[in-house]
């Protein structure tokens, strides 16, 4: 009877204790219902089993149940069904390049308004921090602020730049809201952005900014910023031109479970026509130094919880994400069994959740990724942008996958 076990505590260097048997087997995954203690969860089972694809009021089904493990063994169900045992790192590191944004979102804690109580990244500063990366760099994830200071030219150079210094290093920029803004700022339109940012060596998108999809919250939340509607239009047109993306999802504030069943839904309609996520990550809110007036975050149930539904709802996602910076790294590693298949990365430095109240380290070494994801029964690979492996990365990725996944001992 093959089975995983996901230990969180009993190792003081993947941080483990035993906290749940999954079963592996399809004759024990048929006998499921057994083991379930939600009553409503039986009708998402066999939907599961065929897969079949989830409906809403099944995604709000889901968040209102208070089976935890029942949720998470659908999940990890669906995940192997789908995507296998292989989970994803990347050796990554984060460029926020600007924190002066004029678009007063409240649940911010990154944006300063004024220029004096900001800043912004020299091209020299960035090259730096690309030229001090230890090793081969795999993935140079660059986010920042809306800020009317910078002029158009900057934007193209910064890649130019990082090209330059590391030519191997795949360049994923700029949020649809970043792509908007600089639409409107510059009076082009959302293809000319993309082709100039293109010609200078982008290689894929990011997926923030989407925050939750719903007219209500936009409305008192992030008005001044892109829309629900005028997110997945520009995730269209990158998808169009041929330039993938990720997509998110802020939870745990303000918003309804049936809000978040839409956004998923949304999304998963989107990618329906046009493929072009590559990710999804959900991004659990932190409640520190913001304007929106709430006390508190997710809790872990809920972020496992919410890993869980968005592998049962986004069924033509075949990455999600654990992002290990907002849950830190023992709630990621046990997301590896509620339906997560990456990890993120090394990071290195990350101030946007960090200024939010995130009490997580800024960097992880590629060992310790490794180590987690094993401990986990899951086959670590290496990946750059495009979720393809790195040519460093090649003989070390074909040996782990000849790996069959042990359980770690209680």
């Amino acid at each position: 009877m093959e089975s995983v076990v996901l230990s969180i505590g009993i190792d003081s260097q993947a941080g483990i204790q035993p906290l749940l048997l999954l079963p592996k087997s399809r004759s024990i995954v048929r006998r499921m219902n057994s083991s379930i203690t939600d009553t409503k969860l039986l009708s998402i089972l066999d939907k599961v089993m065929q897969d079949k694809r989830l409906s809403v009021e099944d995604g709000v089904a889901l968040f209102e149940s208070d089976d935890l493990a029942g949720v998470g063994c659908l999940a990890d169900m669906a995940r192997d069904q789908r995507v296998g045992d292989k989970v994803y790192w990347v050796r990554n590191l984060h460029i926020n390049y600007t924190d002066i944004c004029a678009k007063g979102c409240k649940f911010c804690a990154f944006a300063r308004i004024l220029p004096e109580d900001g800043y912004v990244y020299s091209h020299e500063q960035t090259a730096r921090e690309i030229g001090d990366y230890p090793g081969h760099l795999a993935e140079a994830h660059i986010v920042g602020g809306c800020n009317g200071k910078i002029p158009w030219e900057y934007y193209p150079e910064m890649i130019r730049t990082i090209k330059r210094v590391s030519p191997e290093t795949h360049v994923k920029a700029f949020t649809m809201v970043e792509l908007d803004f600089f639409a409107r700022k510059f009076k082009r339109t959302i293809q000319e952005v993309l082709d100039e940012l293109l010609e200078a060596g982008l290689d894929a998108c990011p997926g923030g900014g989407a925050e939750i999809f719903s007219t209500r919250l936009h409305s008192y939340m992030f008005r001044h910023k892109a829309g629900p509607e005028r997110w997945l239009e520009v995730a269209e047109i990158c998808h169009e031109q041929g330039v993938k993306t990720n997509a998110t999802m802020l939870f745990g504030h303000i918003e309804t479970f049936h809000e978040r069943a839409v956004h998923l839904d949304k999304l998963r309609e989107l990618q329906d026509k046009t493929g072009g996520f590559q990710a999804f990550i959900p991004l659990a809110y932190h409640a520190d130094n913001n304007d929106l007036e709430v006390e508190h975050g997710p809790g872990a149930q809920d972020i496992l919880k919410t890993v869980a539904v968005s592998r049962l709802m986004l069924d033509n996602f075949k990455h999600i994400k654990a992002y290990w910076i907002l849950m830190g790294e023992r709630l990621a590693q046990i997301s590896l069994v509620f339906g997560a298949n990456d990890i993120d990365g090394t990071v290195m430095q990350e101030k946007i959740y960090h200024r939010a109240g995130a009490p997580t380290a800024m960097a992880v070494t590629p060992s310790r990724l490794r180590r987690l994801i094993k401990s986990a029964g899951r086959i670590p690979m290496e990946r750059d942008a495009l979720y393809q492996s790195p040519a460093w990365a090649d003989k070390d990725n074909r040996s782990e996958r000849a790996l069959i996944p042990e359980p770690v001992a209680v």
